[in-house]
């Protein structure tokens, strides 16, 4: 009986810091090493900026409410995936305990942009009602916080950006164009 109740809460404990570990953008890295600043790409000097909160849409005609501002970070707040009605089904829906949403992005001028966020979740750029495919994908720098980017070249205008199967309703993202 004191065997289980030792190895139960020991399994308590793991599973506590594994939830840590999980909200920590520097988990997995030496924290020694992460005291200096990460190197982040000129393009993506933002990051580190105040970030604007946003909730996401749960459908396109709400999506001018959650505008994401090129440069800009954005904390932004999802929705659990049932309750998302996205424009085309995304290429990684995620299953009904994971969150997603709608955003939209102006682009001024036609050019290579990136997505960077702190999550691994799926990302749409969608541009006349289809996925742009991406042209490159990666992780940020360690200690950064970026945990994914992608890059897609775009045309001018108004984008819908659609985020899927993040196992987390909170999220960072930033779009910015490529230097």
């Amino acid at each position: 009986m004191i065997m289980t109740r030792t190895f139960g809460a020991l399994l308590l404990v793991m599973a506590a810091a594994g939830s840590a570990d999980a909200a920590d953008p520097m988990a997995g890295h030496d924290h020694a090493a992460c005291t200096a600043s990460a190197a982040i790409p000129a393009d993506l000097a933002g990051w580190s900026a105040v970030h604007r909160p946003v909730k996401a849409a749960v459908k396109v005609s709400a999506v001018p409410k959650a505008l994401l501002a090129p440069g800009v970070p954005a904390d932004v707040e999802l929705a659990p995936t049932p309750k998302v009605a996205y424009a085309i089904e995304p290429g990684k829906p995620g299953g009904s305990v994971s969150f997603g949403g709608l955003f939209v992005f102006d682009v001024a001028a036609a050019g290579r942009y990136r997505v960077a966020q702190s999550g691994r979740s799926w990302v749409d750029v969608i541009v006349d009602g289809q996925a742009v495919p991406s042209v490159a994908h990666g992780h940020g720098p360690d200690c950064s916080g970026i945990a994914k980017m992608v890059e897609y070249d775009l045309p001018a205008g108004r984008h819908l950006l659609q985020i899927a199967a993040n196992g987390e309703q909170a999220l960072t993202v930033m779009v910015a164009p490529v230097r």
